[in-house]
């Protein structure tokens, strides 16, 4: 029997960055999980707009998660809006104000809060756009041909 940390069993805030993907693509944005867009950080969801708007999720399982996570703060100087995505039990007065809210489950979600739009300086947009499109590519290649040399 797998365990909890095995590909086959994926861990609950996975199953809620897949939902969000699912429902961020009936919108027409681009997705990739687990991103870095500079050294040091990785977003739980990066997403890339049909008109080139960068959207941050970060996906929040428990309290204990949430609790856990002091860099929060970091990713929003990488995203024209930052959202939480969390489940329909979760404690949402938690969440700071001035951010967006998700509510997800491993098969969809639904956007109930925007958070403030603060639209990333054209030279980041561009460099950050590139990393995104590089690191896709990447992954694409990788599962094509997961023995090439990268």
């Amino acid at each position: 029997m797998p365990d909890d940390l095995s590909p086959s069993m994926p861990r609950p805030g996975q199953l809620l960055a897949r939902g969000v993907c699912r429902h961020l693509r009936t919108h027409g944005f681009a997705v990739l999980e687990e991103f870095s867009p500079e050294r040091g950080k990785r977003v739980d969801v990066m997403a890339l707009g049909p008109k080139g708007e960068i959207w941050v999720v970060e996906c929040k399982s428990s309290r204990a998660d949430f609790n856990s996570d002091a860099k929060w703060e970091g990713y929003l100087d990488w995203a024209d809006r930052y959202f939480w995505a969390v489940d329909e039990a979760f404690p949402t007065d938690l969440l700071p104000d001035g951010t967006g809210l998700i509510i997800a489950d491993a098969y969809d979600a639904e956007i109930l809060r925007f958070g403030p739009e603060s639209r990333l300086a054209g030279a980041r947009r561009r460099a950050l756009t590139q990393r995104f499109a590089r690191h896709a590519a990447l992954r694409l290649q990788g599962l094509r041909d997961p023995e090439a040399i990268i």
